[in-house]
């Protein structure tokens, strides 16, 4: 018998009221931590954002989350996303593409798998990109390159650096050869901003694979990647089989990349912005604020989700 399930959540609900004030009472006030098991207060995992206290695991989150963990506080406008074809090549598998798209976007409030937003961090003007894995896996399709491209067009026009947060599976199968075009137009648009001059930083999440990381997510100034992270072309299982050996431990996490060249550093989700702001005010040649102009804290998720008011920076 699962006691908080059983026990507690009914008693917190209870005397809570239920429907208080038009509003429903939350129905996940605990989350398990899928590394250790832990139960985790849901305050407390907002505070840590969202790593496990217990043992470090860094949970997957979306956009309005990390845009407001970066962003300087109120600093930031999301791009708006481009209108493309919801369903280029008619396809149907097991379900229609179009019924699952319409599905994602009900789940996740989002039309893709990829928003950008501008705005500063510690000052300095910067683009950032996140491709989280809550959308149909963050997989590659028309509308995340199209959003990618524009984002990166728009950088080098407001000559911003740019910064990537990215998980994926790899290209969507569903719109086939239009998937994987989107992959050298991403590669083309990361060239001119390398010819601008402006830095382009990549940070590789839980999970990166497939042909986003066989592109885009690899060609950053610097490669970054949060603690754990699983980052690959195929998957460890389809290697174990292809080559018929055992993969050492540890294979295609984020520390086994570091230590074989692959990555140029591993950064916890707390000491993110920091790190984010130095490399970037030192690759621009900017000075970076002091210690006590930059002691405000960075933007916190509000109500709708985009981290207070929104001045462009």
């Amino acid at each position: 018998m699962n006691w908080i399930t059983n026990i507690v959540r009914p008693r917190i609900k209870g005397l809570m009221g239920g429907k208080q004030g038009g509003g429903d009472t939350p129905e996940n006030l605990w989350k398990k931590c899928p590394s250790c098991g832990e139960m985790i207060f849901h305050r407390d995992l907002v505070a840590n954002l969202n790593v496990c206290p217990q043992c470090s695991h860094h949970m997957r989150i979306g956009p309005a989350e990390r845009f407001a963990y970066t962003f300087d506080a109120g600093s930031f406008t999301e791009l708006t996303p481009p209108s493309v074809p919801a369903d280029p090549l008619r396809f149907k598998g097991d379900k229609k593409y179009s019924d699952e798209m319409k599905a994602a976007r009900a789940k996740t409030g989002r039309p893709e798998a990829f928003t950008a937003a501008r705005g500063a961090i510690d000052g300095l003007a910067v683009m950032i990109g996140v491709q989280p894995f809550d959308f149909l896996g963050g997989s590659l399709g028309l509308g995340v390159g199209e959003a990618l491209v524009e984002s990166l067009q728009a950088a080098v026009k407001e000559k911003r650096p740019y910064v990537l947060f990215v998980a994926s599976g790899g290209a969507r199968m569903q719109e086939g050869i239009l998937s994987l075009m989107q992959m050298p137009r991403a590669t083309i648009c990361v060239d001119m901003l390398r010819e601008a001059g402006l830095p382009y930083i990549v940070v590789l999440t839980d999970p990166t694979f497939g042909g986003v990381s066989a592109s885009y997510a690899m060609l950053g100034d610097v490669q970054i990647a949060e603690p754990g992270a699983q980052i690959g072309f195929t998957g460890a299982r389809v290697i174990a089989q292809t080559i018929r050996e055992k993969l050492p431990e540890g294979f295609q996490r984020a520390e086994y990349l570091l230590d074989h060249g692959m990555l140029d550093m591993v950064t916890p989700r707390k000491e993110m912005r920091a790190t984010l702001s130095r490399l970037l005010h030192l690759l621009m040649q900017q000075p970076r604020p002091t210690a006590k102009a930059r002691s405000a804290p960075p933007a916190r998720r509000n109500g709708n989700g985009n981290g207070g008011a929104a001045a462009s920076a």
